[in-house]
């Protein structure tokens, strides 16, 4: 795959300009001081609470950014975009804002949650076609929605307006520091705020290492980054929904390249684990891309150690119901969630020998699935267990096999623990 000459380069007036745009759209979130990270980094942690948005992300700036860019002819014929989260309440509610209509192309699975959000900040000026099942089916009616009506469409992270309104939150953060800033950890999905903050920094603030980080199941722009050309992935996990892309543009390829210091991959499980300890902590609900940075700082403990740090927590659109989800994604990467085949035997007593001899003392059945369905000698259930340290698991695999009640385990198996559980 050949590489795009890219010859655009974000300008400060041009960004400046778009802070005079989103004045009365968007607003100056706080740069705040997180005393349990700082605490447990030894450095000190600033929250950039883009999540603070109305429209709870930043993405509010690059959408307004660049519907307010257009003509009023362009304007009066409307504009169209695919999505299926953050991206598309920005454009609702520029429309809104704008008066002008939209269309956007959500692809049918997507939670009830987020099309009402898109529904209350649209209201009558948006209207929402559920199309095809994924992103790329969205996408593709989307573009041709454009050809057909030749109206514009408004992209999320490959556009020059886009770039340029995510980049107010660069300018912001270096007005709102009272000291240098060291180190600056940003979300990256198709990488529009990495391109944007990256290049103020680079021009106001050089010294300061921006870090890109994206989900292990996506990573796209450290791949690219790795080959030197823009590729796209063949697969993705798709849990961090609002980080998670097959491919990042070419323009943020480009400038993401040249401007980012490192790109950190942050499993999805520690993901999971700091949103619950904002949750629980701090009492902050961010949705995972917005955990995205947090996550990111155990990469970097003896680097950032004495430091100014700046993470950007992107947004809180986040699902109640993933809750569960999100628990065991957590419980599962720090090693205190294990599902094994239990093989019991078939005789009275067996689950209660279990439960008094093989179970350590802490330790707590939270699935269990059983059958009797015929006459052998053991009877295979699916037990899910969770630990109070994940020291015990070897003990605990040892009294299991010391009794024969081991069968097999299922963490390490992906695509029989995905069907099973």
């Amino acid at each position: 795959m050949s590489v795009k000459t890219i010859t655009y380069y974000p300008k400060i007036e041009d960004i400046k300009k778009a802070v005079t745009v989103l004045k009365e759209v968007a607003a100056v979130t706080p740069l705040m001081e997180n005393i349990n990270y700082s605490r447990e980094f030894g450095a000190n942690i600033l929250l950039k609470r883009e999540d603070l948005q109305q429209v709870r992300s930043y993405k509010i700036r690059g959408a307004y950014n660049k519907i307010s860019s257009l003509t009023n002819d362009a304007l009066q014929k409307g504009v169209v975009c695919a999505s299926a989260g953050n991206h598309a309440q920005g454009v609702a509610f520029a429309c809104q804002k704008l008066k002008i209509h939209g269309t956007i192309f959500m692809p049918t699975p997507t939670p009830k949650q987020k099309l009402m959000q898109v529904e209350m900040f649209g209201g009558e000026f948006v209207d929402i076609k559920l199309i095809g099942d994924t992103f790329d089916d969205a996408q593709a009616a989307a573009k041709l929605e454009c050809d057909r009506l030749q109206k514009i469409s408004i992209p999320p992270f490959d556009d020059e307006k886009i770039i340029e309104g995510q980049a107010t939150i660069g300018l912001e953060i270096i007005e709102q520091a009272t000291s240098t800033i060291d180190y600056v950890f940003v979300p990256v999905g198709g990488g529009g705020l990495a391109a944007g903050l990256s290049s103020v920094f680079k021009m106001l603030s050089p010294n300061t290492k921006i870090i890109g980080v994206e989900p292990a199941g996506a990573p796209s722009m450290k791949t690219a980054i790795k080959e030197n050309k823009n590729v796209r992935l063949e697969s993705i996990e798709k849990f961090v929904d609002g980080a998670a892309v097959q491919q990042v543009g070419d323009l943020t390829f480009q400038i993401c390249k040249e401007n980012l210091d490192d790109m950190i991959a942050v499993p999805e499980g520690k993901v999971c684990q700091t949103i619950l300890d904002l949750y629980n902590k701090d009492a902050i609900v961010v949705e995972p891309a917005g955990a995205l940075t947090l996550s990111a700082l155990e990469f970097y403990a003896d680097k950032i150690k004495g430091k100014n740090v700046v993470c950007i927590v992107s947004g809180s659109n986040n699902d109640i119901t993933r809750t569960a989800e999100i628990k065991e994604r957590a419980l599962l990467y720090n090693g205190l969630k294990h599902y094994f085949i239990i093989r019991f035997p078939q005789r009275a007593g067996a689950l209660k020998e279990f439960v008094v001899d093989i179970l350590g003392p802490q330790d707590d059945i939270t699935h269990f699935e059983y059958s009797k369905k015929h006459n052998r000698e053991n009877g295979p259930a699916i037990v899910g267990i969770e630990l109070k340290n994940k020291c015990d698991l070897q003990p605990l695999i040892g009294r299991m096999k010391a009794k024969n009640f081991y069968g097999d385990y299922l963490n390490d198996k992906p695509d029989l623990f995905q069907y099973l559980i």
